[in-house]
């Protein structure tokens, strides 16, 4: 599926490789999955009285930026973001290296970490005792099956996500 001819599989037409778009579609659907199930859970705890009432709020209340102070965290939200920033930038500047150059990521020194890291050379389905600790998909037909069930997943909580906003404009 790709309605502005962004690549071309057979040749050198677009200027985005489908192996790049494949990727991406498999990280964008886990950040949905993860997404769908973290925009509803404050309002489900909350009507079951595990969280306060003032963190109960709809997903779409939740991502305004308080003044400095209205939360017990350990700095203030501006300097939460920034830290926020830098964290997910060194991740998906190490997801892209493992991207550009299968298997490098686990090979690294990180903190004595490497062999849990350690994957299968596809860098959407890294491996290694950290990602796959239930050891899921021991032969090739279970993997490829798991990979097709995280996909259509993916799309269907993409979808969840954009009815989750067509949700937040109606009410």
């Amino acid at each position: 599926f790709d309605p502005l001819g962004l690549s071309d599989p057979e040749g050198p037409g677009g200027f985005i490789e489908p192996r790049w778009l494949a990727y991406g579609e498999v990280i964008n659907g886990r950040y949905a999955m993860l997404g769908a199930v973290g925009a509803i859970a404050p309002e489900i705890l909350g009507k079951l009285g595990l969280i306060p009432p003032e963190t109960a709020l709809p997903w779409f209340k939740t991502g305004v930026i308080p003044p400095a102070g209205t939360y017990n965290y350990w700095a203030d939200p501006y300097t939460l973001f920034v830290f926020e920033m830098a964290l997910m930038g060194f991740a998906e500047h190490r997801r892209f290296q493992d991207w550009a150059n299968p298997g490098s990521m686990g090979k690294q020194y990180f903190l004595g970490l490497e062999k849990g890291l350690g994957g299968s050379g596809d860098p959407a389905y890294p491996g290694g005792p950290f990602f796959n600790p239930l050891g899921f998909g021991k032969d090739e037909k279970s993997m490829k099956d798991l990979k097709l069930k995280e996909v259509k997943n993916g799309r269907l909580a993409m979808l969840a996500i954009v009815g989750y906003f067509i949700q937040a404009l109606v009410t």
